[in-house]
């Protein structure tokens, strides 16, 4: 007889497993066997909580966004005037929480799955307009009729850092891209002469 109450104490633990196992291999090749070990659990327990390698996947996924989500959020709530408001979302992108190696590790993978799996397309699509969103609310004010392309260069900016950063090694510096996705804006408003 299962355990009442812990079905999701159990996805949550496969969810974070996932994410630690995709952040050490540092690809997809990662077996539920893996996952369900780091879990703490049988492989077949996994699969009646997800069904598939790829719904874990994309549980850890929806989970990464969610916390992104809200970090944006909180840091939003605190901004004062648009400039701090394009500062917070850039925070928020490279905070430790979110550009750790495990999460950048599963963006990148997450990029690899949308190109094969509808709804992972579809939730970077979400991810990429709310992105884009957040973005020009602070820019509007500051490039005016450039803002479309500012938010496209900055939202390009972060992937690419993401994307760097799983190039490197050692522990991500979430404070240099900051300052080099802020270096981008400062040129792009010297352009606009604000």
């Amino acid at each position: 007889m299962p355990k009442v109450g812990m079905e999701p104490i159990r996805k949550a633990a496969l969810v974070k497993a996932t994410i630690v196992e995709i952040g050490r291999v540092g690809s997809l090749d990662v077996t539920v066997s893996q996952i369900a070990k780091r879990a703490g659990m049988s492989s077949a327990l996994a699969h009646h909580y997800f069904g598939s390698k790829e719904e874990i996947f994309l549980a850890a996924m929806r989970h990464i966004l969610t916390l992104y989500g809200a970090e944006v959020r909180g840091a939003l709530h605190l901004a004062t005037g648009p400039k701090s408001r394009v500062h917070a979302v850039l925070a928020a992108s490279f905070s430790a929480a979110n550009f750790r190696r495990e999460a950048v590790g599963a963006w990148l993978n997450f990029w690899v799955l949308a190109q094969t799996v509808p709804e992972a397309k579809r939730l970077l699509a979400v991810y990429q307009r709310r992105l884009r969103s957040n973005l020009l609310a602070g820019l509007r004010p500051l490039c005016g009729a450039r803002s479309a392309a500012v938010a496209e260069g900055l939202g390009a900016l972060i992937d690419g850092l993401y994307l760097r950063e799983v190039l490197k090694s050692g522990a991500p510096d979430g404070g240099a891209a900051v300052a080099t996705a802020m270096a981008y804006l400062n040129s792009q408003l010297d352009e606009t002469g604000r």
